[in-house]
């Protein structure tokens, strides 16, 4: 069965690329609406609405007329200009890793379990006990376990005596097939 009408142009949720910028740009320019740009690229109204607000910049025009000078704004939309902002914003969007904003803290526990021995347990004990750090940027050992084996910490499994004793390897149960 062949469909004749196929409605899939633009994936939702895609994000408008550099050309459709440029394309917006150009429609504008013939003072088309922003919904008539919508139709013409195959997006949302709002979509459009909201990337001629991203990438709307002021120009100032200045006229001398006797002597005087007179300055206009003039507002109108750059895709350059929105292209970077848009990349800016997708650089800082997101969730931050808990490692990131918690320096002082990785530094503390790479200091105790190299210099002191201490095991991760211990230090996340240490540092709740203690009130060292604002809770929310202590995380649990089991976190701290992972930031050890991503290396985001200094500390090695190989400083950490009880982890290179265990077997860490799951045992799988294999069932025989029989004949």
């Amino acid at each position: 069965m062949t469909q004749l009408h196929d409605n899939t142009e633009s994936i939702k949720g895609k994000h408008l690329t550099k050309d459709e910028r440029a394309q917006i740009e150009v429609l504008k320019q013939e003072n088309y609406s922003n919904r008539k740009i919508a139709v013409c690229l195959g997006r949302s109204p709002q979509t459009i609405n909201n990337e001629v607000k991203r990438g709307t910049v002021r120009q100032l025009r200045r006229q001398k007329h006797n002597g005087r000078k007179y300055d206009y704004d003039h507002y109108v939309y750059d895709p350059d200009y929105a292209q970077q902002r848009y990349e800016f914003n997708r650089r800082h969007c997101g969730r931050q890793p808990k490692w990131s904003r918690s320096d002082a803290f990785v530094d503390w526990a790479d200091v105790q379990m190299l210099d002191h021995h201490w095991s991760p347990d211990t230090v996340i004990g240490a540092a709740k006990q203690r009130a060292l750090f604002a809770d929310e940027l202590i995380p649990c050992t089991t976190t701290l376990y992972t930031w050890i084996d991503r290396q985001i910490m200094r500390t090695k499994n190989i400083n950490l005596s009880e982890k290179l004793r265990r077997n860490t390897k799951s045992s799988l149960n294999s069932r025989k097939v029989r004949k």
